[in-house]
């Protein structure tokens, strides 16, 4: 069962399963924490899982102006403070994915660790084809029925969601490769090799990040954690249970002295 709690103007709906270290999954956009399902069984042996559901999607209902990804990271960064209470693994996909490193870039000391799926860091790279139109209206028709299963707001305010999702869609995420510096926490960034950023940009987005490792899940779209869900689960688990191995020839990891 989940449950609310009120964080500044958002009642943010969560729900929490499992024992062990906290861990916090992160959704998409304009999806929900039902996206997960096939990934959260297996994370549940190893900690204690929160769900939660960010400004307008799933359960917790919208609330006046825009949606951000600076106010989805505030928003995160309360319920860290809030419920988790202390430092938290943080494991995001796509708008849940860059939301999660803008919390650990401004809030560094709530990251332990940081998994980041088919979340890329500039809309430059973007493997959709150009031209490509923001459709509220086949959105939803492909994501409203789901949407008005949960939502207090109704299905019928799905595509006011949609529209605020589109109208940061056209302007973020907006940040420069370098920034990524400021990300001290360990991470792994995972993508389809199929996935709505190109190659280009993945290997970009690694190799900027301090500390990071790389997975290409073979075979798979954006929808990744369903289309492959136990080698998603196997990746990230890990990445979160295992330290880092010494490496036999290192190049990218060679000791700078």
């Amino acid at each position: 069962m989940g449950k609310y709690v009120q964080l500044g103007a958002v009642k943010t709906w969560y729900a929490e399963q499992g024992k062990g270290e906290p861990l916090v999954l992160m959704h998409g956009g304009l999806v929900d924490a039902r996206f997960f399902e096939p990934n959260i069984g297996p994370l549940t042996e190893h900690f204690h899982v929160y769900t939660p559901e960010r400004r307008g999607h799933g359960h917790t209902p919208d609330v006046a102006g825009p949606i951000t990804y600076q106010l989805m990271a505030d928003d995160t960064i309360a319920f860290l403070e809030t419920v988790v209470g202390e430092p938290a693994d943080l494991v995001g996909h796509s708008d849940g994915a860059f939301t999660a490193m803008l919390v650990a870039m401004q809030r560094p000391e709530l990251v332990k660790r940081l998994v980041m799926i088919s979340g890329g860091f500039n809309k430059s790279g973007s493997a959709e084809p150009e031209g490509a139109e923001w459709d509220v209206d086949a959105i939803a028709e492909f994501l409203g029925p789901a949407y008005g299963e949960v939502s207090p707001d109704g299905e019928e305010h799905f595509k006011v969601v949609a529209t605020k999702i589109g109208e940061m869609a056209a302007k973020e995420p907006d940040l420069r490769a370098s920034q990524l510096s400021a990300v001290a926490a360990r991470s792994l960034v995972m993508f389809a090799d199929d996935d709505l950023v190109t190659p280009t940009h993945m290997v970009e987005m690694f190799e900027a990040l301090p500390n990071a490792e790389l997975a290409i899940v073979p075979g798979t779209s954006h929808f990744l954690t369903q289309e492959k869900p136990e080698l998603v689960n196997h990746l990230v688990l890990d990445f979160l249970t295992r330290d880092p191995v010494p490496t036999v020839a290192p190049i990218r990891r060679a000791p700078t002295s």
